[in-house]
């Protein structure tokens, strides 16, 4: 029987490029779900999708590595197949504790690499040649950024919200559809992510612009610290004359 620790590291991964794949389907076939022409995808972003392919698996990879030995040191050997779940309350509440550690976490981490120049030109300007993001290229960042800010994030959100390696399955599927769908470009009628967070698509697809580089820093889930601090980008959903939409930037 496969453990809870092995679900938990390895589901993410494999929920991650399923739920891209359906994207990347979505945004060869309906051009007026994208928030770029399919064009400018093949314009402005200056590396290709087999280095981004390969950029990725290498930081999944060192995902795997830390949440092995994360689980191994917090291994509870009671928690079994037969063993009583946290209660739905329960993990909802460790669910929002959770997010609220990775969103703050990310938040002050991204901001920071773009604030300092060092870090910027030689660790996350490597996510940023992605101009047009698409759903598989969330998690292309630097070896480094990728331990940092995502897989230290998570680990700390882990801890901190004391939920166990069974809800982790769940909270770290889910906090995965929310980023790939965050960078899949593309806005789709009905999206529940779109409903229930401000922090979506079009959001960070602001940031990915050179207009929006300063701005909508946060991630995955709230723009609570876009507002707090002053660098929150409204925008408008405007048509393309050649079809689709195109997030346009709002003063605040």
């Amino acid at each position: 029987m496969v453990s809870n620790e092995m679900l938990g590291t390895f589901v993410p991964i494999v929920v991650y490029w399923v739920y891209s794949g359906v994207y990347v389907y979505l945004g060869n076939n309906f051009e007026e779900y994208r928030l770029h022409p399919k064009k400018e995808e093949e314009v402005k972003n200056v590396v290709s999708k087999g280095t981004v392919v390969k950029g990725v698996l290498v930081q999944q990879a060192f995902q795997i590595v830390v949440s092995l030995i994360l689980f191994t040191i917090i291994h509870d050997d009671s928690e079994t197949s037969t063993s009583t779940p946290p209660s739905l309350l329960v993990m909802l509440w460790q669910f929002m504790i959770a997010m609220v550690v990775l969103d703050t976490w990310q938040y002050f981490i991204h901001r920071y690499m773009h604030i300092n120049k060092f870090l910027y030109q030689h660790i996350h300007s490597k996510h940023h040649l992605l101009v047009v993001p698409y759903g598989f290229g969330a998690l292309y960042n630097h070896p480094l950024e990728g331990l940092l800010l995502d897989t230290v994030g998570g680990a700390l959100s882990f801890l901190a919200s004391g939920m166990t390696p069974r809800t982790s399955i769940f909270f770290f599927s889910f906090a995965t559809i929310k980023t790939v769908d965050d960078h899949c470009g593309l806005w789709l009628p009905g999206n529940i992510f779109h409903i229930l967070f401000s922090n979506n698509s079009a959001y960070h697809d602001v940031h990915h612009q050179l207009y929006g580089s300063k701005y909508n820093f946060s991630q995955p889930f709230f723009i609570t610290w876009d507002k707090i601090l002053g660098t929150h980008m409204p925008y408008s959903l405007v048509k393309r004359k050649e079809g689709g939409l195109e997030a346009r930037p709002l003063k605040d």
